[in-house]
């Protein structure tokens, strides 16, 4: 048995309504995906092979022997093809592809055809998607449950079955292995190839307070830390029994997002004062701490690392400009109401944005109101677009791991359609139209040339504020072994020594 604690407690258990990455981290145990992708970004095929027509827009895919549900049942094309229904309306990657698609048809018990209008790999890429929110494949009863309903069921076909006997939300998940489960006969590799599981059983335990977490760890309570405090690393350095580690695929972004819809930033120039005031290196510094080699500042949108960086905006979005800021508000016409600024506390990568933040924007001539409450409570009020008086919001901080970052038709962040937008609810028609014609492209150097344009025109307009990158580091049991370099933490391929 894997004793593990992971960034954030489970309270609920719909993989496709909710961005919260402790939602994909279960999502990955229960269920299966399509396709996946390896250590190199490569689209392999998971629970599915595909074919392409010579005119490059109908793909077949047909699934792969032995799927079943983990009530015995089989996996069917009716499943898949449901789940990437309820999938395509809540994911933006989902929606662009949705946005092409002519005709999606069931063909018989294992295949199905997905046609486009035009030629595109836009289905590989959404059907591969590691993160965010991945297309994970539900019985179709349970992909059949309206997009605003939680579903109730955690039937799935994936190498572990969830105990729901076990479960106390926001305190304990229980995961035992699923025997009937039949890996891919590859090796595995990334998120791709066989998912072989080779513990009986992984218990997620939520312990709020770090420094117990710690001393659980120290004294073999718990056998994983999936994010240990930057602060208290000097505990665990040079311990024999105990391994750190950095997974460079679930590196951090910070942003800050801004509500369009409410006054002041509905104001254009009063997001730009934002911007101005809001600064890298000192959120940077109380994440990680000051000089450390797990933090960097980032102007890019897409991440510093990815096809589309870009340094556009690095005068305005890296270092704190609080006269700047204070000139535009007065040109503005601010008129000193306070914003409400939520900050998350439970989180340990959260807590700090908030104290930052407030202190930034007030040097820059902001009144601020920051208000504390843990993270599922951010997650629940920053669905309100009412005003801050009945239960609204005016700027909210968060992480984004950079694979969901990097891509411009899949990253949240800069979507800007207006009601389909991502909280904040931003609209740039300007931005939708260049990622529709990103979706279309097959040239890679005109995709990195549109990336690049949406990167100046989520500056421009304020779509999203990045804030920096770090690295959290995983801290386990040297019994532990076969952790794969991926973009989630996946326990399949690990072992524990007795």
């Amino acid at each position: 048995m894997v004793t593990a604690v992971m960034h954030a407690p489970l309270r609920a258990l719909d993989p496709v309504i909710s961005t919260a990455y402790i939602l994909r981290n279960y999502g990955y145990m229960v269920y299966d995906t399509l396709l996946a992708r390896d250590v190199d970004g490569a689209v392999r095929p998971q629970m599915a092979e595909w074919t392409v027509s010579d005119d490059g827009k109908t793909y077949t895919f047909t699934l792969r022997d032995n799927l079943k549900w983990h009530d015995g049942t089989p996996v069917t094309a009716e499943d898949a093809v449901a789940s990437i229904g309820r999938w395509s309306k809540a994911d933006k990657l989902g929606q662009v592809m949705a946005s092409l698609l002519t005709e999606t048809k069931v063909v018989d018990a294992k295949s199905f055809t997905m046609t486009f209008s035009d030629p595109s790999e836009v289905v590989l890429t959404a059907l591969s998607k590691p993160s965010g929110v991945p297309p994970f494949i539900l019985p179709k009863a349970v992909a059949e449950t309206p997009l605003g309903q939680p579903i109730a069921s955690t039937i799935g076909s994936g190498p572990f079955r969830f105990v729901a006997a076990e479960y106390k939300p926001g305190v304990q998940a229980v995961f035992e292995k699923n025997a009937d489960y039949v890996p891919r006969a590859e090796p595995p590799n990334g998120l791709a190839g066989g998912k072989t599981v080779k513990v009986d059983k992984v218990v997620w335990t939520t312990m709020p307070d770090s420094m117990t977490a710690v001393n659980a760890l120290l004294s073999g309570e718990i056998d994983f830390l999936e994010q240990m405090p930057h602060d208290l690393l000097p505990l665990v350095e040079g311990n024999p029994d105990l391994e750190m580690a950095v997974y460079k695929k679930q590196g951090n972004q910070n942003l800050a997002r801004l509500n369009f819809v409410q006054p002041p930033f509905d104001n254009p120039k009063i997001r730009k004062a934002a911007l101005l005031a809001l600064g890298q290196q000192p959120l940077l510094d109380a994440q990680v701490g000051a000089g450390s080699s797990y933090g960097q500042t980032c102007p890019a949108v897409f991440g510093c690392g990815s096809l589309y960086a870009s340094d556009y905006g690095a005068d305005e979005s890296v270092t704190p400009q609080p006269e700047a800021a204070k000139k535009l508000l007065a040109e503005a016409g601010y008129d000193g109401k306070p914003i409400l600024l939520m900050h998350a506390t439970d989180l340990l990568n959260l807590a700090p944005m908030g104290p930052v933040f407030a202190q930034q924007l007030r040097d820059a001539g902001f009144k601020v109101e920051m208000v504390s409450m843990d993270w599922a409570s951010v997650v629940a009020r920053r669905t309100s677009r009412a005003p801050v008086a009945q239960g609204g919001w005016n700027v909210f901080s968060t992480t984004n791991v950079l694979p969901d970052v990097g891509d411009p038709l899949g990253f949240i962040g800069v979507a800007a359609g207006g009601d389909s937008a991502w909280f904040g609810w931003p609209s740039v028609p300007e931005i939708e139209a260049a990622r529709a014609r990103l979706a279309r492209t097959g040239d890679a150097e005109e995709a990195k040339a549109i990336g690049r344009e949406i990167h100046k025109l989520t500056i421009d307009n304020v779509v999203m504020i990045p804030m920096g990158e770090f690295y959290n580091v995983t801290v386990k049991s040297k019994k532990l072994g076969g952790q794969l370099d991926a973009e989630a933490p996946v326990f399949w391929n690990i072992t524990k020594a007795e």
